[in-house]
């Protein structure tokens, strides 16, 4: 049994001072001020920190099975600990692809032996990811927590439109990675100032918006569940805006990169390259926008781990992806709370209750729920240092800066799964 005290606690509803939290059998037994402590009952005093229900990110690759030298289930669920996050969900770009019930069973054997916070697979939407044929999304329902290609646009709408109406048939998710492949031409950044100016080749904003437009419409017409992964343009964020607006039934995401960076960013590095890439000013202060009004409902990391090797042939032959899950609350507490550019409640419910709530998830602070907890010390102020993650990948855009608000605990199901000298 453990009682948590004297925590400036997120219960969802704003944040309250002098509460108190009790633990048991791995379950939230009593949530109050001036608790009375059972006989037995280990106390920490949380005076001076914020307790917030454990994070949830909607968006993360653990590369098992298939490319363990990238991260395992082991390695990531870590590093998600040590971030704040309690559940995080995981994207179908493995080998085997989850597209079926024996796949997806090798992945969930992986995760009942190594993972110490709550890993929940997605399944793909087509056989092997290859757009073609839309898996038995009937056989998979109970199994994942939704259907995605990531990594991969579906190019074909009538593929598409065929998930979405199952998906919608189901109640299911369906998460979509939006990129026309017929507008990449070869383009790994941005196709901006910053592009031309170095001779790099560019990807199209249109790769992205231009497929939105074509699954909201879908959505409309079948009432899916609709959830756009990863947005990255000023034109995605609208397009949603007016959907929500009509009543179509979407939902979205956009990463902590996307927030605080953008093409004049760019550095002659891999550990600038991702997908989508990091765009215009202009579209990193319309996600901004987004996040504030809520047209973007939660902030997922994209946890992208590759090799060292992989990341270290330059924008041109890097492998895209960069780490998240290790930087992702200081990063944005620094740059966008303590700036004044979004209010700590939205940045916290952005990376917790929100997408708790849109993927049915479950949790938050309060008796009977499972003992997920998250303890942050907003004055710690420290560097960040990729050489120090858990993760396997050290790739990150955001390595030697110079941050506050540090994870100092976390529990999964009432286990201490991350302990930063709080313990």
């Amino acid at each position: 049994m453990l009682l948590l005290k004297n925590a400036l606690a997120d219960s969802g509803n704003g944040l309250t001072p002098g509460q108190d939290v009790l633990l048991a059998d791995g379950r939230i037994r009593a949530v109050g001020t001036a608790l009375p402590c059972p006989a037995g009952a280990t106390v920490i005093d949380l005076a001076g920190k914020l307790l917030s229900y454990g994070f949830a990110d909607l968006h993360v690759h653990f590369r098992e099975p298939g490319a363990p030298q990238k991260e395992t289930i082991r390695t990531g669920s870590l590093a998600a600990a040590r971030g704040g996050y309690t559940t995080v969900c995981a994207m179908p770009n493995l080998d085997p692809a989850p597209d079926a019930p024996e796949t997806i069973a090798v992945e969930q054997a992986l995760i009942d032996r190594d993972a110490c916070i709550q890993v929940l697979p997605y399944a793909t939407i087509t056989r092997g990811r290859r757009g073609e044929e839309v898996v038995d999304m009937e056989a998979l329902k109970g199994r994942c927590v939704a259907f995605s290609d990531d990594g991969s646009g579906v190019q074909r709408e009538t593929v598409m439109l065929e998930a979405m109406r199952r998906a919608a048939a189901l109640d299911c998710i369906l998460a979509a990675h939006c990129e026309d492949n017929t507008l990449l031409r070869g383009g790994y950044i941005h196709d901006g100032r910053w592009c031309a100016a170095h001779g790099h080749r560019g990807i199209c904003s249109e790769s992205e918006w231009g497929q939105i437009a074509r699954d909201l419409e879908l959505a409309a017409r079948t009432g899916c569940r609709y959830h756009v992964c990863h947005v990255s343009t000023k034109e995605s964020v609208e397009l949603i805006r007016q959907a929500k607006r009509s009543g179509v039934a979407v939902t979205c995401e956009t990463g902590p990169h996307y927030l605080v960076l953008c093409e004049d960013d760019l550095q002659e590095d891999g550990r600038f390259k991702m997908n989508p890439p990091l765009r215009g000013s202009d579209d990193r202060a319309a996600l901004l926008e987004g996040v504030a009004d809520g047209t973007i409902d939660a902030i997922a990391t994209d946890h992208a781990p590759h090799t060292a090797e992989e990341k270290s042939r330059g924008l041109a032959g890097s492998a895209m992806g960069i780490v998240g899950l290790e930087t992702a609350f200081p990063v944005l507490y620094t740059k966008l709370v303590r700036t004044g550019q979004l209010p700590l409640a939205r940045l916290l419910d952005a990376l917790c209750a929100t997408p708790r709530r849109i993927f049915r998830l479950g949790g938050a602070l309060r008796e009977g729920e499972r003992a997920d907890l998250t303890v942050l010390d907003l004055d710690a102020e420290y560097t960040i240092d990729s050489r120090l993650f858990l993760s396997k990948g050290h790739a990150t855009p955001f390595d030697g800066w110079d941050v506050c608000g540090a994870v100092r605990a976390t529990w999964s199901g009432g286990n201490l799964v991350w302990n930063d000298n709080l313990v």
